[in-house]
């Protein structure tokens, strides 16, 4: 059996934030949602996350995280909060210890990092040598290079602090041992807490084997105290994603101007300009080209779709061969068929456009189905609203709609009916007829404008 515990108690004071450090966000989730997502990779029979400090709005947060929650009333430091979870462990499992503000670390590592301690006596720590260790606990080794201790910075001494190989806070062991271990831990140090890291001399002096796994990436065991090192771990997160497209076929603009806060597939021979931001499930096309300044969320583009600067999509559908804005704004429920066009000031909601249908310029198109081959002109509203409901307006195949029309829903325009420019149309236009409002054109001589005095 794998119990895994995650350590979110802490307060985070360097945040300086009202919001619990594991819920900020790396790439559009939460921290604490990526590290339980590393771990529920692994098949656990359960996950047991440590709260304290903000508890009840991580929970609030979350909902729906399949975890068992457990409080720590109390924040005694890292031992205390893993000995809050062993109640609810069974003796027999094996138990991995993860820290909530850690959140790059991948399953693989944790998959390897299990398989070091799958003798059932050993307590495996995952480690990195670093160039610069400053702030973090030293490993400490004798002569045969057997781990014997783990050493806070704030206790050590200046040979001590010469080391550079680090313990991730990551470890894995046996829930006796845990059982055996937690309860003998001292506050005996600079902080005054209970230290997981006791264990490991604990361990040496029953002669428990301490093995070790070096981290291949040390980003993965980085972790977050401040805004500035969670925006590092951000960048680092996304030139992995950016080098993962490259490597796919994708051509990035530039690697350093691309977010994605989801997940983004792409086909062939795609490309992506600066200042892009994907956020949710994104899927482009072959051949698809998003130009600068866009945002994509939860978008579908078939093939050969071109999205021109300072788009928004968001919860959208559109076939193959869409051409859109720039400065378009398409909201959730656009569902474009091939060859649409929606162009420059352009805002779209519940809107389902057949093939060929374009609406170029400056235009209101919400709750409205519109068949093939349609044109709307410049300035075109859909009246859609009344003050406590929302109207569906249908303009059928072929229908042309003149410049500055209003479409008073629910109205039906016929198909192949043209619509006369500057028309306020609250009747349904029969197929195949001009349908105009007409409006006299008159001037008043000697009218005098008024002049400021």
């Amino acid at each position: 059996m794998l119990h895994i515990v995650i350590l979110a108690a802490g307060q985070g004071k360097r945040m300086h934030s009202n919001k619990p450090k594991v819920l900020h966000e790396l790439a559009g989730k939460p921290m604490l949602t990526r590290v339980v997502e590393a771990a529920q990779a692994l098949m656990p029979d359960n996950i047991h996350v440590i709260i304290g400090h903000g508890g009840e709005a991580i929970k609030n947060a979350l909902p729906n995280l399949a975890v068992n929650w457990i409080v720590q009333q109390q924040q005694l430091g890292t031992g205390h909060a893993v000995l809050q979870a062993l109640p609810a462990i069974p003796a027999a499992s094996k138990v991995l210890v993860l820290s909530a503000d850690v959140p790059l670390i991948q399953a693989e590592t944790l998959r390897a990092l299990i398989s070091r301690s799958d003798d059932t006596t050993s307590l495996a720590l995952l480690v990195a040598s670093l160039p610069d260790p400053t702030g973090l606990g030293r490993i400490v080794r004798d002569y045969d290079d057997q781990i014997y201790a783990i050493v806070e910075e704030k206790d050590a001494n200046e040979q001590e602090r010469q080391l550079n190989e680090i313990y991730s806070g990551i470890c894995c062991a046996q829930a006796a041992d845990f059982n055996r271990w937690l309860p003998k831990l001292s506050s005996d140090n600079a902080q005054g807490e209970y230290y997981l890291t006791e264990i490991i001399s604990m361990a040496v002096a029953e002669k428990t084997p301490v093995v070790s796994l070096q981290v291949s990436d040390p980003v993965e065991i980085q972790g977050v105290n401040n805004r500035q090192q969670l925006q590092l771990l951000e960048r680092a997160w996304q030139m992995r994603l950016a080098n993962q497209l490259m490597l796919a076929g994708v051509t990035l603009a530039d690697a350093a101007r691309v977010d994605i806060r989801g997940e983004l597939s792409c086909g062939r021979d795609v490309f992506i300009d600066v200042n892009t931001v994907f956020t949710g499930t994104v899927s482009l096309g072959d051949g698809c080209t998003i130009a600068p300044n866009c945002t994509l969320t939860n978008v579908v583009l078939g093939a050969n779709c071109e999205i021109l600067a300072n788009s928004v999509l968001d919860n959208c559908i559109l076939g193959d061969e869409c051409h859109i804005g720039p400065f378009a704004r398409l909201r959730p429920g656009t569902n474009l068929a091939a060859q649409c066009k929606i162009g420059n000031f352009v805002e779209t909601k519940n809107a389902v456009f057949d093939v060929g249908s374009k609406a170029n310029h400056l235009s209101y198109l919400g709750d409205v189905t519109i068949g093939k081959q349609v044109n709307i002109g410049a300035g075109t509203i859909t009246c859609n609203y009344d003050g406590a409901y929302k109207h569906q307006t249908v303009i059928e195949d072929g229908v042309f709609v003149g410049s500055n029309t209003q479409l008073v829903a629910p109205v039906t325009l016929g198909e192949n009916a043209t619509i006369g420019a500057g028309s306020t149309i609250r009747k349904n236009a029969p197929a195949g007829e001009l349908t105009l409002t007409e409006s006299r054109q008159k001037t008043l001589y000697g009218w005098v404008r008024p002049k400021k005095s």
